[in-house]
Parts: C-alpha cells; structure tokens; sequence
C-alpha cells in the first residue's frame, strides 16, 4: 500500500493554483507552464494524472525544440505581450 504523504498548506496552494492555471491547455502546454515555474516532473506527472516518465519525455521534446529555435507556441501570452 502506498504510503500517503502529508503536505503543509503552501504546498497544497501551489498544486492547486498550478492545476488551475493549465486548466484548458494541451498537456505538452501544461507541462512546459509547470516545469517553468518550478514543478519538478514527479509533482506535474501527480496532478495531471500521467506517469514521471511521460512529463520527461516532454520535456526532452520542449527543450530540444526551443534549442533549435522552434516557436512551439507553449506561452502563448509572452508572444501576445512582444506585439504591443
């Protein structure tokens, strides 16, 4: 049985306020919002319901994209916010 882990109130505030603000985006989205503001893969796989593994396999892809200049169009708002 899996050993449930206790979380103090800050913690539990920042899970919840990550899951709201990717509510809505496509998972490769989610998970570059997550990483970048300092989740660390565990935690994005927990609360978006996928495996540790998958949110790496992401990330790999996120980077490797953004190293060759790719706009993948993971933060939509920093583009929107360039034009004015």
């Amino acid at each position: 049985m899996a050993k449930r882990q206790e979380m103090n109130f800050d913690e539990i505030s920042a899970r919840l306020l990550g899951v709201i603000a990717v509510k809505g985006l496509p998972q490769v989205q989610q998970i570059a919002v997550l990483s970048r503001v300092g989740f660390p893969p565990k935690t994005i796989a927990e609360l978006l319901g996928t495996t540790a593994n998958t949110v790496r396999v992401a990330l790999v892809s996120i980077r490797k994209a953004e190293k060759l200049g790719k706009r993948t169009g993971l933060l939509r708002e920093e583009a929107d916010d360039e034009k004015d």
